[in-house]
C-alpha cells in the first residue's frame, strides 16, 4: 500500500495536531524509511498509536552510509545516552533488501558498546530499545543483494484513548480493530442476540481471545434511533457498517402499522411482561443514513470522525458482486448550536418521512475527487460535519 503512507501520515497529523516537517522529494516507494521532524516524544507516540501503515518510529541518533558516519553523529550527542544508563535495554538489528546472519547482528550491536548501558538486557519487555536499520535498497533486476547498505540509521523506539463508538456494533469487528490499535471502544445494536452470540462465540470471547478487556468498555442493547445517550460532546469517533439492507435486513422500533395496539396477556398488556419485545418495522436506507449524520453531528466533539460504509452503484468500489460500497470520512468542524433541528430535502420514495433528505453523489471533472453534498433547507447539526477531502487513501480503495 505505498500510494496510501504520506496520505495516512498527512491525515494522523492532522488528527492529533502533530507538527510534522518532511523534505516529500525524500520519500521513495520502494523504501520503507522516511526521516521526520516532530517536536516531542509525546506527539511521535500519539501520531503512531493509530496508524496502520507505520510500523514504528525511532528517534534518529544517527545515519549515514557508513557506520563510521553513524558513531560519529550518535558520539556527538552523549547527553542522550545518560537517560537510559541503567534501564533494561535491547538491541535489534534488520536489513531492508537483504538479510543480515546472527553473526552479523551480534558484531554491530557490540560496536555500539561505547554507550555504557548498565541495565539488564531483557528480550522480551524491555524498558528501552534500540534499533539499527540498514537499507539495502529494492532492485528487482540486480542479481543479488549489494554487500554493504545503502543508508544506515541507528535509533531509540518510540513507544504506541480515544473512545470510539460503534452504533451498529453487530458482532463487535470494529470494536476489536479500534481497541488492536490502542482506543477505548463502545457499542450498541438493537438486536442482542448478535452481541450475546452463543455458548463460547460471542463478543465477549473475542475479547477475551484478543486480551482485548481493557480497551472493549461494553456493549448495549438499543435502538439508535431511540438512545439513551444524554446530550453531551464525548465521541472522539464513530465507526460503523450501518446495515443498509444489502448486509441484512435493517430494523428500527416501531410498529408497521402504529394504530394496532399492543395485545393483552392473561389481563396484563404484553408490552409489561417479563420476556416482551418490542416490535420492529423496516429501517430504510435514507432513515439510517439521517439518524447517523444527526447523531454525529450531536455527539462527536469538534474534530472527531464519522467513518462508514456507503453502499454504491459505482463499479470501481470494493465489489461484492451486485453491489459495492465507499468507505467514507467525515469530521465535525464546528461546534453545536442549541436548538438547532437538521431539515433535509428527498429524493421521492414510497415511504415519505418528515425529514426529506437529498443525497447528491458527485465527482469532479477531473476524476479525483468524489464528495457528497447534504442539501439542507436551514442551518442544522449535520453542518457541523464535512466530508474530508476524498482521495485513494479513504475513498477510492476502501
Amino acid at each position: 500500500h505505498e500510494e496510501f503512507r504520506l496520505p495516512e501520515l498527512e491525515s494522523l497529523a492532522k488528527i492529533e495536531d502533530v507538527k510534522l516537517i518532511y523534505n516529500k522529494k525524500e520519500y521513495k516507494e520502494n523504501c520503507p524509511f522516511l526521516v521526520v521532524n516532530i517536536e516531542t516524544e509525546e506527539e511521535a507516540e500519539r501520531l503512531v498509536k493509530r496508524a496502520i501503515l507505520i510500523k514504528n518510529i525511532y528517534e534518529l541518533w544517527g545515519m549515514g552510509e557508513t557506520y563510521d558516519e553513524v558513531h560519529a553523529q550518535v558520539k556527538a550527542s552523549p547527553e542522550r545516552w545518560s537517560l537510559y544508563i541503567h534501564k533494561s535495554f535491547k538491541f535489534t538489528v534488520s536489513g531492508f533488501g537483504s538479510t543480515c546472519s546472527s553473526d552479523y547482528q551480534i558484531r554491530m550491536i557490540n560496536s555500539f558498546s561505547y554507550l555504557g548501558f548498565k541495565g539488564d538486557i531483557n528480550l522480551k519487555n524491555p524498558q528501552v530499545q534500540f534499533g539499527v536499520l540498514e537499507d539495502y535498497g529494492l532492485d528487482s533486476h540486480a542479481p543479488i543483494p549489494p554487500q554493504i547498505p545503502y543508508t544506515i540509521y541507528f535509533g531509540r523506539l518510540a513507544s504506541p484513548g480515544k473512545l470510539i463508538y460503534d452504533p451498529f456494533v453487530g458482532t463487535g469487528s470494529f470494536l476489536l480493530t479500534c481497541a488492536h490499535f490502542g482506543a477505548f471502544t463502545l457499542g450498541s445494536d438493537i438486536d442482542g442476540r448478535q452481541i450475546r452470540g452463543q455458548a463460547n462465540k460471542s463478543i465477549k470471547s473475542n475479547v477475551d481471545q484478543y486480551n482485548l478487556s481493557d480497551k472493549v468498555l461494553d456493549t448495549l442493547v438499543f435502538d439508535i434511533r431511540h438512545h439513551p445517550w444524554r446530550e453531551n460532546l464525548w465521541f472522539d469517533a464513530i465507526v460503523t457498517d450501518p446495515p443498509y439492507g444489502v448486509r441484512a435486513g435493517a430494523k428500527t422500533l416501531g410498529r408497521k402499522d402504529p394504530t394496532k395496539r399492543s395485545r393483552i396477556v392473561n389481563g396484563v398488556p404484553a408490552h409489561k411482561r417479563e420476556n416482551y419485545y418490542p416490535p420492529t418495522k423496516p429501517y430504510e436506507m435514507s432513515e439510517v443514513l439521517i439518524d447517523l449524520l444527526e447523531f454525529a453531528a450531536r455527539y462527536l466533539v469538534v474534530g472527531g470522525r464519522l467513518v462508514y460504509w456507503l453502499p454504491t452503484i459505482v463499479d470501481d468500489e470494493q465489489n461484492f458482486g451486485q453491489w459495492s460500497r465507499r468507505l467514507i470520512t467525515m469530521e465535525k468542524f464546528k461546534e453545536n448550536v442549541e436548538g438547532e433541528h437538521a431539515n433535509y430535502f428527498s429524493f421521492k420514495s414510497e415511504e415519505k418521512t418528515k425529514r426529506e433528505q437529498t443525497w447528491i453523489r458527485f465527482k469532479n471533472k477531473d476524476n479525483t475527487n468524489d464528495s457528497i453534498d447534504h442539501t439542507q433547507s436551514s442551518t442544522s447539526p449535520t453542518e457541523n460535519l464535512q466530508c474530508e477531502k476524498s482521495s485513494d487513501y479513504n475513498t477510492e480503495k476502501p
